[in-house]
């Protein structure tokens, strides 16, 4: 069988790392229609959208799509790129790997993080000179949506800790937020009950002062769109870097994979990007897709190169991102 993918470049080293992973995918026994598509600004500044319809249709249609980054554009493009895969969840691991200088060599965690309304829902409006407004937007619906795929995810044994009885941490501000962190939490925790799903809470302030002291307490993290964008960047920085993790948008029909970092304009076009995170992003595709066995090949090709070498200058070694992907290829 066949999977359409839909591959997204994007801006600045979005068009270096996805190549790389779509090599990774070519060199696995799996049958791929790789399909290519624009989004982001250059493609703005070229026809005036930074998003083309043709793009987002593709996207809609396809198996999956493989998305790289976008620069002032993100806003314009990932969040409608989310809306043609029907995405309600966005998720996003972050693990220490051997052979990397991680703050915490502990981490093992994954961030569930709702992905279709909160304070990223677009509802701001410039009232006056003074006063700005933003509508922060939960439903139950979408509450109980998020719940359900994690009692799935620890169900399936797929957190860290590979075991059901783990359960799952809800992270919040509910004691400010009381209408609308409130409803979260309590249709998230309300959804686990029935379940029979063990879960915890914290608030997520408590959260970002205690993951950096000891990660090993947590192993899937269910939260809030914002949170689960702030936190989740907080978990890269104790594995090495936003260069590591990978994410996955994933709807009820179709999906969109990224890799957590963004443009880095700074470094664009050198050719020394790290290609591991849209790598690892290809790993999830491929599992999503059903392909599990392979999608462990890769992952177990990345941990090899991580840990014996080459390594991107972001992992204090001196290797090109081509250098980084033929090794990893090596080991496929």
């Amino acid at each position: 069988m066949s999977h359409d993918i839909v591959v997204i470049e994007g801006d600045g080293i979005g068009r270096e790392v996805v190549p790389a992973a779509v090599d990774v995918l070519e060199a696995l026994p799996v049958d791929f229609e790789f399909v290519e598509a624009e989004a982001g600004d250059a493609v703005k500044e070229r026809t005036g959208e930074a998003l083309p319809a043709e793009t987002y249709e593709r996207a809609a249609e396809a198996d999956a799509t493989l998305f790289g980054a976008a620069g002032e554009t993100a806003a314009d493009v990932i969040l409608p790129l989310r809306e043609a895969v029907d995405s309600f969840v966005n998720i996003r691991p972050a693990k220490a790997y051997p052979g990397v200088d991680a703050l915490q060599p502990e981490t093992d965690v994954v961030f569930l993080r709702e992905n279709t309304e909160g304070v990223y829902s677009g509802h701001e409006n410039r009232l006056s000179d003074d006063l700005s407004t933003l509508t922060r937007v939960v439903t139950s619906s979408a509450s109980r949506e998020l719940a359900e795929f994690a009692c799935e995810f620890v169900d399936d044994g797929r957190g860290p800790a590979g075991d059901p009885d783990e359960g799952f941490t809800v992270a919040h501000k509910a004691n400010v937020m009381r209408e609308t962190d409130g409803r979260f939490r309590e249709e998230v925790l309300a959804v686990a009950d029935e379940r029979d799903v063990d879960a915890d809470e914290e608030l997520m302030d408590a959260f970002a002062t205690k993951l950096p002291l000891d990660p090993t307490q947590y192993g899937v993290i269910v939260c809030p769109n914002l949170a689960g964008d702030v936190l989740s960047d907080l978990a890269a920085g104790l594995v090495g870097g936003l260069g590591l993790l990978p994410s996955a948008n994933v709807g009820h029909d179709n999906a969109l994979f990224e890799p957590v970092h963004g443009t880095a304009p700074d470094i664009a076009g050198e050719g020394i990007a790290n290609p591991t995170a849209a790598i690892l992003s290809a790993a999830m595709l491929l599992e999503y897709l059903g392909h599990v066995e392979e999608g462990q090949r890769v992952r177990d090709a990345v941990e090899g190169v991580l840990s014996d070498g080459p390594r991107t200058g972001d992992l204090g070694g001196d290797a090109t991102t081509d250098e980084v992907t033929a090794a990893i290829l090596d080991r496929l």
